[in-house]
Order: C-alpha cells, then sequence, then structure tokens
C-alpha cells in the first residue's frame, strides 16, 4: 500500500479507536432508549389490561389494596407537613404582600397557576416517589434477586399483572388522592395563618369563591392528568428499575438510580403538560 492510499484508509489503531468510540455511544444510547421505550411500553400495557376484569383476579386486588394504603396512608402525614409549609410560605405571603398593594383579586389566578397547576405535582409526585416508588423498587429487586419472579414465569403468571399493573394503579390513584388534600390543606393553612396574624383582607368563602372563579375548564383536566401520570410514571419507572437489577450487581445504585428517575419522570411529566395544555 501506497504512502497516498495508508493516508486516505487510515492506520488500523485508528480505525479501531474509532469503531470502539461509537460502539460506546452506541451502547449507552440503545440504553437510554431501551428504558424509554419499556416505560412506555409497559404504560399501554396498564392502559390496556386496566378495565380488564379478567387482569383483576384475588393477587392483584390485595396487591392493589396494600400498594394504596402505603402510599395514601403512609404518605398522607408527609404531604400534610409539607402542604402546612407551603401554604405559610405561599399563601400566606400572597395574601400579605397582594392585600398591601391592593390587588387582592389577583390571588386566586396567582395560587391556582403556581400552587395547584406547578407544585402540587411536583411536591407530591416526589413524596410518593420517596415513601412508595422506591420501597417497590427494592421490593422488586429483592424478588428479582432470590429468583421469585422467574418462579412466577414458570409457573404460568404473568409478573405484569401481579406485580406492574396494581401498582401502577394504586400509585396513580394515591398520587392523585394526595394531590387533592395537598392543594385544599396548603390553601386552608395559608388562610387560616393570614387570617389569625391579621394579614388576611377577605372572608374564608370570598377566599375560596376567588380561587375557584379563577380555575379555567383546562385546569380541570391538567391537574388529574398530571397527578394520575405522575404517579403511573413513578410506579412504572420504580418498578422497571427493581426488575433490570441483575444478580450480583450493585445493590447500592438502586436506590439513587430510583430516585433519579422518578424525579425525572415527575419533572418531563409536569412540564410537557404544562406545555401542551
Amino acid at each position: 500500500m501506497t504512502t497516498t492510499e495508508g493516508a486516505a484508509h487510515g492506520k488500523p489503531e485508528d480505525r479501531r479507536a474509532t469503531r470502539n468510540m461509537l460502539a460506546a455511544i452506541g451502547r449507552v444510547t440503545r440504553a437510554r432508549a431501551s428504558f424509554t421505550l419499556t416505560i412506555c411500553a409497559l404504560g399501554l400495557g396498564v392502559l390496556r389490561e386496566l378495565p380488564l376484569r379478567s387482569s383483576w383476579r384475588r393477587p392483584a386486588r390485595a396487591e392493589f389494596a396494600r400498594a394504596l394504603r402505603q402510599a395514601v396512608g403512609g404518605g398522607f402525614a408527609t404531604t400534610m407537613v409539607a402542604a402546612m409549609l407551603i401554604g405559610i410560605a405561599m399563601v400566606y405571603q400572597a395574601l400579605i404582600w397582594l392585600g398591601a398593594a391592593g390587588q387582592i383579586e389577583l390571588i386566586g389566578s396567582i395560587l391556582v397557576t403556581i400552587l395547584v397547576r406547578e407544585v402540587t405535582p411536583v411536591i407530591v409526585g416526589l413524596i410518593v416517589l420517596g415513601r412508595s416508588g422506591m420501597g417497590a423498587a427494592a421490593e422488586i429487586s429483592a424478588l428479582e434477586r432470590g429468583g421469585q419472579i422467574h418462579m412466577l414465569t414458570a409457573q404460568g403468571l404473568d409478573p405484569f399483572l401481579l406485580l406492574v399493573l396494581p401498582r401502577a394503579a394504586a400509585l396513580a390513584l394515591g398520587t392523585y388522592t394526595l394531590g387533592v388534600a395537598f392543594a385544599i390543606a396548603a390553601m386552608a393553612t395559608g388562610f387560616i395563618v393570614g387570617n389569625v396574624a391579621g394579614g388576611a383582607p377577605i372572608a374564608l368563602w370570598e377566599f375560596f369563591s376567588t380561587i375557584l372563579g379563577a380555575m379555567q375548564p383546562r385546569d380541570f383536566v391538567i391537574f388529574p392528568a398530571k397527578m394520575l401520570l405522575i404517579g403511573l410514571f413513578i410506579a412504572l419507572t420504580s418498578t422497571l428499575t427493581g426488575m433490570t437489577t441483575r444478580r450480583g450487581g450493585d445493590a447500592g445504585r438502586l436506590l439513587p438510580l430510583t430516585f433519579v428517575r422518578g424525579t425525572l419522570a415527575i419533572m418531563m411529566t409536569s412540564v410537557a403538560l404544562s406545555l401542551a395544555l
């Protein structure tokens, strides 16, 4: 081979380094895309199997009830504490400053736009992720490492119907329930503190009437959609992360990875629905 041909084709070492670099990029891209596509497939599977009576046999119903109790009962106290803090920090301050500026009629639109649409879904989603999502990931990972999931498959039982579907439905419903409780508690706490401190220039009925009047028809779609989808994606990311844990793998990465994936799912869902609607 002449010098010109060698320069044109490149050295074997350079070609090998290029192939290795492209292979590394391809592996990372395929891994990320595979997880995202699997989440989408699981979501479609949940929507397909959710209304079917045959999908809700006794073990699935029992798992749904247990996951719902864990999500709502276990996260209710934390949600109320967070709601009171947000009520004091946001609602009370809004009442004071808007009253001082003579713009108290704007309290409804501000609270609906910020508290109901944006703050409540994110905070409640993080609470559900920390209380139920990471616990679900740890449970599924233990089953995967112990071989119980493979045993279910060998016995002709579908792990999706027994492990994924009940948790997805329970966390979606639980997140919506906690979201409604969070929004009401935050507004009530902020108004009560403002009334006690003398910073609430309007009556209670007028306060809630202003908030309801500021809500548009799309708010009755955005809020439930955000809460339900956030709970759904928390369940799917947590269970899939637990299922993809391999035997002998690094168990210390499970919970941090679950938290990162769940947080990204919460933020992306909230932003996407805010921009879409």
